[in-house]
């Protein structure tokens, strides 16, 4: 089953929500993060100028999650463009 443009930027934003709620993400959500913003960026599915542009952040952060030392230290650093990039994400999905 192949999930929407709308499903992978529900699963997106919680998994970014969730990461900066506890303080701390798995190996395999970084992973995850990576994969959902490869497919949105592969097939073209975001129309929205301001999103396409996070997106490669987004990736970045998720490959930089994948080899932190430190963790919550990774998501501390990282917390303003999580909360930019939820909220991008909350918008597109809006309209």
């Amino acid at each position: 089953m192949t999930l929407t443009v709308h499903n992978q930027l529900r699963l997106l934003q919680d998994i970014l929500s969730e990461q900066t709620e506890d303080c701390c993400g798995e190996i395999s959500e970084y992973q995850q993060i990576k994969r959902l913003v490869q497919a949105m960026m592969a097939n073209n599915s975001i129309s929205d100028e301001q999103l396409l542009q996070l997106l490669p952040e987004i990736y970045n952060y998720g490959r930089q999650g994948e080899i932190a030392q430190n963790d919550e230290e990774h998501i501390t650093t990282n917390q303003e463009n999580i909360e930019t990039w939820v909220s991008a994400i909350q918008q597109t999905s809006s309209e």
